[in-house]
């Protein structure tokens, strides 16, 4: 693969959580959040992106997200669980998606807020279509994801490299 061929990230949020007594980590999702995981993954597949890795972060509800979501795809992606993306900031999601191989194409995150949002706004320095004005609507919701693209290498990611290509959120 070239690193002249446009890379794709979808940016995807873990869907709605429940709030029992446990720590912050290890709260699970919420019957609405399985509902539209499942949704989710739907979408994502109608993106038509061939998926090469998932980074998701190690917390209970985007692990419970992803598995509910890949279910959807044609092909499960090679995944990885990276504690790096739990609170992580929009800058340390930069950096580990600079530490990506060359051989990926695209890649899907599984986190959280506000960093997923945060990441989507800041690597976005352009957009096609109504995505933006509609991301800035509806923000990022749970469940929701962005998908940008970029050309280069991922050590060559940065703020405003990439073009928001699509975003989608559940119906509130």
């Amino acid at each position: 693969m070239s690193v002249e061929e446009p890379r794709r990230i979808v940016l995807f949020r873990h869907a709605k959580a429940d709030w029992p007594q446990v720590a912050d980590h290890e709260r699970p999702l919420a019957e609405r959040g399985r509902k539209d995981a499942a949704v989710a993954g739907r979408k994502l597949t109608d993106t038509g992106i061939p998926v090469d890795l998932a980074l998701c972060s190690t917390s209970i509800r985007t692990r419970e997200t992803w598995k509910i979501a890949v279910h959807e795809f044609p092909q499960r992606p090679k995944t990885v669980y990276e504690e790096r993306i739990y609170e992580a900031s929009p800058g340390e999601l930069i950096a580990l998606l600079n530490e990506s191989p060359d051989d990926v194409r695209n890649i899907v995150v599984i986190g959280h807020n506000p960093g997923i949002q945060g990441l989507a706004e800041i690597l976005s320095g352009r957009s096609e279509g109504d995505a933006g004005e509609r991301m800035r609507r509806r923000g990022f919701p749970a469940a929701a994801f962005a998908v940008v693209s970029f050309d280069g290498s991922w050590k060559a990611l940065e703020p405003g490299a990439a073009a928001l290509l699509d975003y989608w959120a559940p119906e509130e």
